[in-house]
């Protein structure tokens, strides 16, 4: 009796807990209601809940994390920021680099040796953790290896070949300092009626040129008028450049051309939506995205590992790559064991030539991984805008001048894609005695990650598919880079072929320019020795009275025994196949398993091989290279790609013509654009996209996805608007 007052105690604080439980719920709830359109979202899918799209579902917000409790669990993942710490405290001690500290340009994960990661299960201990550095003292350049369990610097070569390491936002920093406080740049300035408050400033890399640049490392200064809008690249102030010691921390040369070329109006420059004062001339498209009542379907393990479908891959932001593909892996259709794809995968290197040799402009020669970052550049990405509901963030551990670590958030996201493409269909004609109607939905994978260079916004995208197929897509907007011109109709302009490009708005010319980003794509298909096999088709003619046909194609196999075979210029009317392959593996009809690479819409580079920037960036002499692996041959352009020669390229170490049947090779290919801009494109471009494809060729027994379930009005909510009471 005496436990009763107990007994009844507990059961009303358990109904208050209840209630408070059901009550906070309830007020939980995504938001399904829409006051400006007075409307609600009703399903009738039982219990799953159809958030209206205004909502915002916690999926979709990268809730801040607090990295410095981060440790690796993975042999790739990259350095968490105790380690970057304690990198800074050991070289901080180091006696090759004191007194002062180093410039840090590069700070990541000496990844361990191949052999150890492919041996490397999940629970075994980690192979020895360390960083690779890059630094700039005294104007030497110095590759340094740090081994974190023993806290030394294991390794200190200085550069002795051309070329600097990336820049760093101080060097952008400085660079602005040195160019704002010339004077004669105030000149010139209030010589066209604009003032220091109204300027915004870029810093072009300067390419190289000669003998006359190399022994201190240089860039170039151009300046905008910002006044009356955020979109200043299309107020340049033309023939306006200074050339700037980085170093010494002075102007070298200044350039003022542009006396008689006005600074093109700001009118309806502004591409903000809270700038635009009327609505599209259009009908407006209703918000849309797809709904997954039971969440996503991959999931992403210890920060890195993504798991979807029969797909399993290694994810990461690197400072100078972007984003990272790594032991990328497809479960076997017949047995469920995982195979290897891929090893390693990322954009190596971007080349940006602009085709105008005026003063202000011929250096205008990019490499925009090697001299500014491609991850350095990636700011976070809009929630619903540059990725769907549902999609997972993650953020990259980069290094600032000072070595130290900084977060940028949610630079990378993943996300299912399902735009109502097919993945295989069949019908039949009931006439046959069959009447079937078989389809399957493409639902696919994607990572992706946008990088704003300046000016230009490069999209990449890694779509993966349940049958095998990986999709490689670049995707570029932003803004052009424009040059000035006193002309404000096409024709005022004396000579229309002359021109650099053509008029795109008043007082603005888009210059002619391309991109080429080449890949670095270490296939590893079911182990390490693969083989490069080109696959030609060939015309083949009819013997006289053989057949009705005078002609037919046939499929002629070449494999590649060095690096000269493998040199491949895609050539439109004499059409290949690209195969790497595993000869030691083979299906049950006896073909070896490989993987091809299908070329998109492509580009290829028309400058003169003699060419400075050509030089630099020959790795676009060829649409495709192969290369045996060699760890210390991932950047295209180089290791030091500022102002470098082109020394040390992949151009350079392919002349070398090594053997690569049977070993364990890397595919390098190379998309491009070339851009002929138009009015279209002002004053903001639409997303212009090109792409690859890496596609199983006699990888599977048969089609991969043969037993994949079709989708039913069952599996998913059913929504309405209705006018609400």
């Amino acid at each position: 009796m005496e436990t009763r007052p107990l007994f009844r105690l507990t059961f009303i604080l358990f109904l208050i807990i209840l209630l408070f439980t059901f009550s906070w719920y309830s007020l939980n709830l995504p938001v399904v209601s829409d006051p400006s359109q007075s409307s609600s979202w009703l399903c009738n899918s039982k219990s799953r809940v159809c958030a209206h799209s205004g909502s915002v579902l916690e999926s979709e917000i990268h809730k801040p994390r607090d990295h410095m409790e981060d440790f690796p669990h993975h042999p790739l993942d990259p350095l968490t920021m105790r380690e970057i710490y304690k990198v800074r405290t050991i070289l901080s001690t180091y006696p090759p680099l004191l007194p002062s500290f180093p410039a840090i340009h590069s700070l990541s994960l000496d990844e361990p040796h191949k052999d150890l990661v492919l041996k490397w299960k999940e629970g075994d201990p980690l192979p020895p953790r360390k960083a690779l550095v890059i630094a700039l003292l005294n104007g030497q350049s110095h590759v340094l290896s740090v081994d974190l369990d023993l806290g030394l610097v294991t390794s200190n070569k200085i550069n002795h070949g051309s070329g600097y390491p990336m820049l760093t936002m101080n060097d952008i920093s400085v660079a602005m300092q040195v160019a704002l406080s010339h004077k004669e740049l105030n000149k010139s300035t209030i010589k066209r009626g604009i003032s220091l408050s109204d300027l915004t400033c870029v810093t072009p890399s300067a390419g190289w040129f000669g003998p006359n640049e190399e022994g201190r490392r240089i860039i170039k200064v151009q300046c905008f008028s910002n006044q009356g809008t955020p979109n200043f690249y299309m107020r340049p102030l033309e023939g306006l450049t200074m050339t700037v010691d980085i170093d010494q921390k002075e102007v070298v040369k200044f350039t003022d051309t542009g006396g008689g070329i006005p600074v093109p109006k700001g009118t309806d420059t502004d591409y903000r939506f809270k700038a635009q004062k009327e609505p599209p001339k259009m009908k407006p498209i209703n918000p849309i995205s797809i709904e997954q009542p039971f969440g996503p379907s991959f999931t992403v393990e210890d920060g890195h590992i993504v798991k979807w479908a029969n797909w399993e891959f290694h994810l990461k932001a690197d400072q100078r790559a972007g984003i990272v593909i790594s032991r990328a892996m497809i479960s076997d259709s017949e047995t469920g064991v995982p195979r290897s794809v891929m090893y390693k995968g990322f954009s190596s290197e971007l080349f940006v030539p602009y085709m105008d040799p005026d003063e202000n402009w011929y250096f205008k020669s990019y490499m925009d991984a090697g001299e500014f970052g491609m991850g350095a550049t990636a700011l976070s990405l809009v929630p619903l805008n540059d990725c769907p509901r549902h999609s997972y963030y993650m953020d990259g551990i980069f290094v600032s001048w000072d070595g130290k670590p900084y977060v940028q958030p949610s630079i990378i996201c993943v996300f299912e894609r399902y735009a109502g493409d097919i993945s295989w269909r069949h019908s039949e004609i009931p006439v046959n005695g069959f009447n079937i109607r078989e389809a399957r939905p493409k639902v696919s994978l994607v990572a992706r990650m946008a990088a704003s260079v300046g000016n230009y916004d490069y999209i990449f995208d890694w779509e993966f598919q349940a049958d095998g197929l990986i999709h490689v897509a670049v995707s570029l907007s932003g803004m052009l880079m424009v040059k000035g011109t006193p002309h404000q109709t096409a024709d005022q302009i004396p000579n229309q072929e002359a021109a650099s490009g053509p008029l795109i708005s008043e007082n603005l010319i888009g210059v002619v320019h391309d991109h080429f980003i080449t890949f670095h794509l270490d296939m590893d298909i079911d182990d390490t020795n693969n083989t490069f096999v080109k696959v030609d088709l060939v015309k083949e003619e009819t013997f006289p009275g053989q057949s009705p046909r005078k002609s037919y194609l046939k499929a002629k196999r070449n494999t590649a025994k060095t690096e000269d075979d493998a040199r491949i210029k895609l050539k439109l009317y004499e059409p290949s196949e690209f195969h790497v392959i595993n000869p030691s593996r083979r299906s049950r009809l006896g073909n070896p398993a490989g993987y091809k690479i299908v070329p998109g819409g492509n580009a290829a580079s028309l400058l003169d091989h003699l060419d400075p920037p050509q030089l630099r960036s020959a790795f676009t002499n060829n649409q495709i290279w192969v290369t045996p692996f060699n760890r210390n041959e991932q950047w295209a352009g180089g290791l030091f790609t500022y102002q470098s020669k082109g020394d040390d390229t992949l151009a350079a170490w392919s002349k070398r013509n090594r053997a690569i049947e049977n070993k364990d090779i890397v595919l390098w290919y190379t998309l491009g654009f070339h851009h002929i801009p138009c009015q279209e494109d002002f004053p903001i471009m639409p997303t212009v996209s090109s792409s690859f494809e890496l596609k199983p060729v006699n990888f599977f027994e048969s089609n991969p996805i043969l037993k994949a379930a079709p989708m039913s009005e069952e599996d998913l909510p059913v929504c309405r608007p209705a006018t609400s009471s």
